[in-house]
């Protein structure tokens, strides 16, 4: 997986996109910033089977989501699909009406981008309005015909809308690479608007939701796995994701929680935020796991409360900043870095999570540190968001299983030998109000030689095929995969 924005990203795409972003530049972080607000606004968006019908998860803006290599039908073939832990339905370009062009976008890519086309398939089927995932749908007149499904965003006309196919996704164990075949529903996605227009997810998406229609419960529900998954995010925002996954037994935990009335998303509540030494009261919050937004925002509340101690315990200039985005930047150079304290939050049961790089270096003109700005943003809703920045250098754990979340620090090795790296002793006086003892750390330093790389730096992986021992673990066969502009 790797992030859109990267230099290899730019290599795929080749000179279809003549501008790109520079990596650290003011214009790249005002990108990524932009794709935020947009996901924001579509917060409280529905997915329905049909125009009018029944929801049954909220879905987002997919701009920024990780992509991986997927094979369906019999024969096998492969979509270059998104990965959206904010959504549940696995729909992918089919018989198109409305799509996307494919086309320019092979460039070091080993295989076309495809269309599916179900008739082509011996393992395919149309889901009748009489399955009891397409119970109750307005559109269904005959118990017979084919289920008809909508995702509808409430901004920009963004809809991928079609019928309910059954067909085959192919997996395999880790060990023997021995292929499992898994029965999932797949949402021919023959029309599409607004973004799906402009380039974001144009070979589909694979939604990682919790309703009953997502590939993680199908998989589940055919006793091939824990009914868990794992994603991994690295520092050179490359990653993995693995189905049945339920981590290690030293991870920290915090369980799920509703999220206007109803446990339908990834969901937590946060107790303090801390930054540095001190934990601060008042600032408890819930907070969306979100792998698909860049940066992590906060109810405004908490965000007053959390950017002035922030401030406060900044021992360096602060400087306005050319992206007016970022309110809490402070000058820097190659030769001099400023501590940056610890921003820490905190969960039930004295559980943490220490953000690695919560800052957002900015260069000068000649390409040399020029300072630093903090990458927390306030939120448009009451709700929080722990964003991508704040989940580098962790697995992250969905445990659906037992309804909460897990995370460690890792490289994102392979499951069985995933390193914990130690963050470093404290450098700071005792917490007024202490974390537990294990987690009073602070964030190391930037150093002159790392200052100036952008914090969402970006690379191309070859992703591995897993299985777990009792309870296997799977991975959707992958290659090396990049984000579309």
């Amino acid at each position: 997986m790797v992030h859109r924005l990267s230099d290899e990203a730019r290599l795929e795409v080749g000179p279809r996109v003549g501008w790109w972003p520079q990596r650290g530049s003011g214009e790249y972080y005002r990108a990524l910033v932009r794709s935020d607000i947009q996901r924001q606004k579509r917060r409280l968006a529905v997915l329905s089977l049909s125009k009018g019908g029944s929801t049954f998860s909220p879905g987002n803006d997919l701009g920024w989501l990780y992509y991986a290599w997927v094979d369906v039908g019999t024969p096998a073939t492969s979509f270059l699909v998104a990965l959206d832990t904010g959504s549940d339905l696995f729909w992918v370009p089919c018989d198109c009406i409305q799509c996307a062009p494919l086309s320019g976008y092979r460039g070091n890519l080993d295989r076309d981008l495809r269309i599916y086309r179900p008739a082509e398939s011996t393992t395919s089927r149309h889901l009748p309005c009489s399955h009891e995932l397409c119970q109750s749908v307005p559109g269904c007149t005959n118990p017979k015909q084919p289920c008809p499904y909508n995702i509808d965003y409430f901004s920009e006309n963004t809809t991928s809308s079609g019928l309910l196919i059954e067909d085959t996704l192919h997996l395999n164990y880790r060990e023997d690479h021995v292929p499992v075949n898994a029965s999932v529903i797949i949402g021919c996605g023959q029309k599409q608007s607004g973004d799906y227009l402009d380039g974001i997810a144009p070979d589909g998406l694979l939604g990682l939701g919790m309703a009953d229609i997502s590939v993680p419960s199908f998989l589940a529900r055919a006793g091939l796995v824990q009914n868990s998954f794992s994603m991994c995010f690295k520092e050179d925002s490359s990653g993995r994701i693995f189905f049945g996954d339920q981590g290690v037994p030293s991870q920290q935990s915090t369980p799920f929680v509703p999220l206007y009335g109803k446990l339908q998303t990834y969901a937590v509540n946060v107790d303090k935020s801390c930054i540095g030494h001190k934990c601060l009261e008042g600032t408890s919050f819930k907070a969306l796991v979100d792998s698909g937004t860049s940066f992590t925002s906060l109810p405004l509340d908490v965000y007053k409360a959390f950017t002035m101690e922030f401030d406060k315990q900044m021992n360096a200039t602060r400087v306005p900043y050319e992206d007016t985005t970022w309110k809490y930047c402070y000058s820097a150079s190659p030769l001099e870095m400023p501590d940056v304290p610890t921003i820490t939050l905190t969960f039930a049961a004295d559980k943490s999570l220490q953000a690695v790089n919560p800052i957002l270096p900015f260069n000068d003109k000649q390409g040399a540190l020029a300072g630093f700005c903090l990458a927390v943003l306030p939120s448009t809703e009451p709700i929080g968001i722990i964003a991508q920045n704040f989940l580098v250098g962790y697995h992250v754990v969905f445990d659906r299983e037992s309804m909460k979340l897990g995370w460690y620090r890792s490289e994102c090795h392979d499951v069985e030998d995933s390193t914990t790296v130690p963050l470093g002793p404290s450098q700071r006086d005792s917490p007024e109000d202490p974390l537990p003892s294990n987690e009073q750390q602070t964030s190391p330093a930037v150093t002159p030689a790392t200052a100036g790389t952008a914090p969402l730096s970006c690379a191309t992986t070859n992703l591995q095929m897993l299985l777990a021992s009792s309870y296997p673990l799977l991975l959707l066969t992958m290659s090396s995969v990049f984000f579309v502009s």
